[in-house]
């Protein structure tokens, strides 16, 4: 008798600057930035936090206008984190879970290649339309009739998150100097006198 096989590992996203900032725009859009804090992963529709992050909570919030189960950083509706779930081998609902998810949903939307060129176009907006309400469509509203962010202020928001990330990135990789010896040579001095800038070198003399 044949062994069962076992399930297939948890299919896994590189998360680039470039996707990173996409992803925090979907956030900002969807009301879950939160400065970029965790806590952004467990809101629930309407702005309470869910519990715990084990599973979706998959609890309908009724406001004055809408009633919705959307939950997380990226809003996920049950049925589709279902769907998201089940795709990526994934069980729990933790903030790297939920951007494995969220863009999954992006190259299921034809969208992943453009989000990986850096630039937040409409057309890329219009992409995610149909998954993110509050992304405009190419007409500038949303595809589901519901409160819309201006696409201007999307990407002013993606194009300073990305410089961020971006800046962080060439800082992290810079390999440190070593430091000068011997520290009274000539050469060291005028080495330190470089890095002090011409001011510092002009009243040195």
């Amino acid at each position: 008798m044949a062994l069962p096989l076992p399930p297939p590992p948890p299919r896994i996203f590189a998360i680039t600057p470039e996707r990173r900032a996409l992803l925090n725009t979907i956030r900002y859009a969807e009301g879950t930035w939160a400065n970029g804090e965790d806590v952004g992963y467990r809101i629930m529709f309407g702005g309470g936090l869910m519990p715990s992050l084990e599973r979706h909570p998959d609890r309908v919030v009724r406001t004055a206008r809408y009633a919705s189960a959307a939950a997380g950083a990226y809003q996920f509706m049950p049925f589709t984190w279902s769907m998201v779930s089940r795709s990526l081998g994934f069980a729990e609902f933790g903030p790297q879970v939920q951007d494995q998810g969220a863009i999954f949903l992006i190259q299921r939307r034809g969208a992943l290649a453009l989000a990986d060129q850096g630039l937040f176009t409409p057309l890329l907006a219009a992409k995610l339309a149909p998954e993110w309400a509050s992304f405009p469509t190419l007409a500038g509203r949303s595809y589901y009739g519901q409160p819309v962010k201006r696409f201007h202020d999307l990407k002013r928001f993606y194009d300073d998150n990305l410089a961020r990330l971006r800046g962080q990135l060439t800082v992290a990789t810079e390999p440190p100097k070593p430091a000068c010896t011997p520290a009274t040579s000539l050469r060291c001095q005028l080495e330190n006198l470089e890095r002090l800038g011409p001011k510092s070198r002009t009243s040195s003399l």
